[in-house]
């Protein structure tokens, strides 16, 4: 007699991706360079628990350099509509020389933000500038950097210290994002998606149609 756990699997395969980014929301971060001028970079691993933000950045990165010396960022995210921007971004390095690992692929640029089309604006608790564009941008600090995967990455706590909404995308009278609005970039096997429409909230939710003020 065969028990459900020893059923045979006939409708899964075993793969061996190359990459695992399985439905990730896209953010773009701001860092303070050496000379005082701004870095922008996309990133695809960047996840939220209460009010840090855990962020995994490539050991080579212009962007893990700049926060090792000046642990101060922006975490702007982007909508759907923005994606092309992300991409002019994608393969661009602020560190010159290009790292040789990445020389086969990234080239240098100095300013991120003309090459991308978007527009850098001031931040008040932090030094790096905010991307205009973006409806949600995430004023931040390091707290940690931990080396991971054999020293390839670093594994980076930020603290968030000062979020900024669009008006449009908050609940009228209060501090709650609305998610039938707001639609992050997502980024799902190394293309760009939006959010398809709700299916359901959650219990916790403090946004569902019966819970916002009339």
């Amino acid at each position: 007699m065969t028990t459900d756990t020893q059923r045979v699997d006939t409708r899964h395969t075993v793969v061996r991706p190359s990459i695992l980014y399985f439905g990730t929301p896209v953010a773009l971060l701001s860092t303070e360079n050496e000379d005082g001028s701004a870095n922008l970079a996309p990133v695809s691993s960047a996840w939220a628990l209460g009010q840090y933000v855990m962020l995994g950045l490539g050991r080579e990165s212009h962007t893990a350099r700049n926060l090792a010396a000046r642990p101060e960022l922006v975490i702007s995210l982007p909508s759907p509509g923005l994606w092309e921007s992300v991409e002019r971004l994608a393969p661009l390095t602020g560190a010159d020389p290009v790292p040789e690992g990445k020389r086969a692929v990234y080239r240098y640029e100095k300013d991120k933000f003309a090459a991308a089309g978007l527009r850098p604006l001031s931040s008040e608790l932090v030094r790096p500038p905010r991307v205009a564009e973006c409806p949600l941008q995430l004023e931040a600090r390091v707290t940690a950097m931990t080396p991971g995967g054999g020293g390839l990455f670093f594994g980076v706590e930020c603290e968030v210290l000062r979020v900024h909404a669009e008006e449009r995308i908050v609940v009228p009278g209060t501090h709650h994002i609305d998610p039938a609005v707001w639609s992050p970039l997502i980024y799902n096997f190394r293309h760009y998606h939006g959010l398809a429409p709700e299916v359901g909230h959650g219990f916790r939710s403090e946004t569902a149609s019966g819970s916002r003020p009339r």
